[in-house]
């Protein structure tokens, strides 16, 4: 429990210090804020990339796993095919 303190109250001291320091920075007001509003679009961007990226391959397996079940229950061969090349393909998408 006390490192766990101890570690919030570290992170939370590092992002002060980074605050102040970009705040007390030499450049303009309006080019600080430019580059923030920069990077911070820009991690918006990265973590809505990262969660499509998720959830396509979340997605993927969903529907691999439906094929492979469908395979299992095909009633005659050709159906099992097509239902284990979908599954692969699926798999494939998801990796």
């Amino acid at each position: 429990m006390k490192s766990g303190k101890l570690l919030l109250g570290l992170i939370s001291g590092v992002a002060a210090g980074a605050v102040a320091g970009i705040l007390f920075a030499p450049k303009k007001g309006k080019d600080t804020r430019d580059a923030i509003s920069q990077k911070s679009d820009n991690y918006i961007k990265g973590a809505n990339r990262s969660i499509n990226d998720f959830t396509d391959s979340i997605n993927h397996k969903v529907e691999a796993l439906k094929a492979k079940t469908k395979a299992n229950l095909a009633d005659t061969k050709s159906k099992e095919k097509v239902n284990k090349a979908k599954a692969e393909m699926h798999e494939m998408k998801a990796s």
